[in-house]
């Protein structure tokens, strides 16, 4: 339970040292007074978020600690979740900063805030409107059912099958996508296979018949060249060098009688036309050598064609596709076939399935009959809080499978007799909002391991007979639980253990806020206060101290 709550420069309080009891504590005050900072400052110590301009005018941080004492075997376990010793107390403590930064301490040693917060689930359940909201909120009905019900073992074995099958469900959904993936891969390294053994080709073969069909292209030019050369020198257009001479010689001859000089240059000319007509064989010679093989050639060219249709289609140069094809085929031998376990696995979800669905059947029957115990606990809790014509029903909803079940289940109230069952979220007021959440707290209290309960706004909308039946029922609960609770009504406060006042002084020029304990004569002129503002009459006050003495005779 919270023993003692210590404030410094939270807002409008300097500094407060709070004792709390361990039954029922009351806080009271003005309106203004700075209660909402007090809850303020318990949500900050449990790890709730908070803001900078929380921290008070002009300092540089806040600082909230809360102890606890008498600790519960479920903080027990989470604070060894949290690698944290377990000793007799219990000092949680924040340090909020102007900044914007804050630090966390448990029993002193430095911790995250979400330390603080998964502590503070197990240490306080604090009522707010916030909660109210909730309370119209579907989704959180069957919950509340469930917590009243106090046995979690058909959800809990519900949700372990549920997640089995989610993870037999998300393993072959993997399985049956790889297969799919791996089928795609397949199809093409066979069809990469195939074209490869298609065409035949060899490693080293693309650059072999480049290398080829280039000499090819350079032997053509040379023949050709060759092939000018023998023409030239003799062919049948008479446009030739052996013709030339021979003219040469037709031109001399008849006259070497006359030029006897002529004599040698004719013989050198004879010579010549030999030498030519020699040089002209030996070209054709090498022109037949050098013959370009046509059939060759085209053999060649259309293979070439063929290599590089293929290269184009897979982007690769072929001595790569070559090297593609050798490992595809490796790849193709070393697939793994999942067929076989994606058969188990639909076999094992189908068997999940069932087990799922009936389980699921069985924790729906459990919540139909727990949800009839519920609401007539509820309505016995709200006929005490004068809600007398109250009728609460649940209407439930069979759906599909989700982590919670297969149910929906929505709380349905009448409020007045004679009147039809309506969604609670559509027709309860703010009063009946206050009593209804104060009904379920105390009909879940007993299947609830938290030690303490902080009601704020509790009586809002209520006042009068109403509000005496929300002090009492408050007073019973705080006899399980500790119960702090903000109230602006004298009904709710004259049944308090512990009363402690929120009151609003100016010094030196600065407003601050102070929370001070109550004796027997505080609480009067507070409860007084309540009654009838300020000043409070003598009669006023005289009644105050009766219904005290009447609610606490020890008190006297």
């Amino acid at each position: 339970m919270l023993t003692e709550l210590y404030i410094e420069n939270l807002a409008v309080i300097e500094k407060a040292q709070i004792p709390f009891c361990r039954n029922f504590n009351v806080f009271t005050g003005e309106t203004g007074a700075g209660k909402s900072i007090l809850i303020h400052g318990i949500n900050a110590v449990l790890g709730q978020r908070v803001t900078k301009d929380i921290v008070r005018t002009g300092c540089n941080k806040a600082v909230i600690s809360a102890l606890f004492q008498n600790i519960s075997e479920n903080v027990r376990q989470v604070m060894e979740e949290l690698g944290l010793p377990c000793e007799e107390e219990l000092l949680l403590t924040r340090e909020i900063f102007v900044d914007g930064g804050s630090t966390a301490r448990i029993n002193h040693k430095t911790a995250t805030v979400g330390a603080l917060r998964r502590l503070g689930e197990v240490l306080i359940d604090i009522h707010g409107q916030h909660d109210t909201q909730v309370l119209m909120s579907s989704d959180r009905h069957m919950e509340m059912i469930d917590r009243f019900g106090g046995d979690d073992s058909l959800l809990l074995a519900y949700q372990e099958s549920f997640r089995t099958l989610q993870k037999k469900a998300k393993r072959l959904s993997t399985l049956v996508k790889q297969s799919q993936e791996q089928q795609q891969k397949a199809e093409y390294l066979k069809t990469l296979v195939a074209d490869v053994e298609r065409v035949g080709l060899k490693l080293g073969e693309e650059d072999a018949i480049a290398a080829a069909l280039d000499r090819m292209e350079q032997s053509e030019s040379l023949i050709a060249a060759v092939r000018a050369a023998a023409s030239a020198l003799d062919n049948d257009s008479g446009l030739n060098a052996v013709t030339l001479i021979r003219d040469a010689q037709d031109e001399l001859d008849p006259h070497l009688e006359l030029i006897p000089e002529a004599e040698s240059v004719c013989q050198r000319l004879k010579t010549a036309e030999l030498e030519i007509l020699d040089i002209s064989d030996t070209l054709c010679t090498l022109m037949e050598e050098m013959e370009l093989d046509e059939m060759k050639l085209a053999k060649l060219q259309s293979r070439s064609a063929a290599i590089r249709e293929l290269t184009r289609a897979y982007v690769c140069t072929g001595d790569e596709l070559v090297e593609r094809c050798a490992e595809a085929k490796k790849t193709l031998q070393n697939m793994q076939n999942n067929d076989e376990e994606i058969r188990q696995l639909k076999a094992e979800k189908s068997r999940l399935l069932t087990e799922v669905s009936e389980r699921a059947k069985a924790l729906s029957q459990w919540r139909l009959k727990t949800a009839e115990r519920f609401t007539k606990s509820v309505c016995e809790q709200l006929q005490f809080l004068d809600m007398q014509g109250v009728r609460l029903a649940v209407a439930h909803e069979a759906g599909k499978l989700t982590i919670q079940g297969m149910d929906r289940m929505e709380l349905m109230i009448s409020a007045n007799r004679g009147e039809s069952l309506k969604p609670l979220a559509k027709i309860a007021s703010g009063g009946e909002l206050s009593r209804i959440m104060l009904a379920l707290k105390c009909v879940i209290a007993d299947q609830d391991s938290i030690p303490t309960m902080i009601f704020d706004e509790i009586d809002t909308g209520v006042s009068g007979r109403a509000a005496q039946k929300i002090g009492i029922k408050l007073e019973e609960l705080g006899r399980v639980r500790q119960v702090l609770c903000v109230t602006h009504l004298s009904q709710i406060a004259l049944m308090a253990d512990h009363h402690l006042m929120i009151e609003k002084t100016i010094e030196n020029e600065r407003t601050s806020t102070k929370v001070k304990p109550l004796d027997f004569e505080g609480r009067v002129r507070e409860i007084a206060r309540i009654m009838c503002g300020e000043p409070p009459s003598d009669l006023i006050l005289e009644s105050a101290r009766d219904e005290l003495k009447k609610q606490h005779p020890d008190l006297v």
